[in-house]
């Protein structure tokens, strides 16, 4: 699984959504990408200090994108290929399969993406998540991140 989306590149899957909730697509196909804010069901527990993916070094939890926290909610931006009445064809994923989705965004770049100006311990490292794929160390039980 890749740590990031940009890993994820040309990985594709879909979203089924429940039919309680499909009005709520409607008007969605206007929009290239979707933010998706998920459940990280897998992650049990958490760490305050983590030693993230893409260092050698514990930091702050709050400073990196680790999986296990104190509120175990992740994002990602993934591209929207198509709908199909309940199900969201989706590309570019970096989550787990059957990973619980707990909301659903357009990604707008004039709203989402402004000009970062510091990129912190990340400085250097940020084409790693290209290449670094995820490991257990943020399930409990698992690695030294307990």
């Amino acid at each position: 699984m890749p740590i990031q989306p940009p890993g994820g590149k040309g990985v594709k899957g879909y979203i089924e959504i429940y039919p309680d909730f499909v009005e709520g697509l409607d008007d969605i196909e206007g929009f290239s990408h979707i933010i998706l804010i998920y459940y990280f069901h897998l992650s049990k527990g958490y760490s305050l200090r983590v030693k993230p993916f893409m260092d050698d070094v514990k930091r702050g939890v709050f400073s990196t994108r680790a999986p296990r926290r104190p509120n175990p909610i992740g994002l990602s931006v993934v591209k929207l290929i198509k709908r199909e009445g309940n199900i969201l064809h989706i590309e570019d994923i970096d989550m787990v399969d059957g990973t619980p989705l707990l909301d659903i965004k357009p990604h707008l770049t004039p709203f989402d993406c402004p000009e970062v100006e510091k990129t912190g311990w990340l400085t250097g490292k940020i084409e790693g998540i290209y290449r670094i794929k995820a490991d257990r160390r943020f399930i409990k039980g698992h690695g030294s991140q307990s």
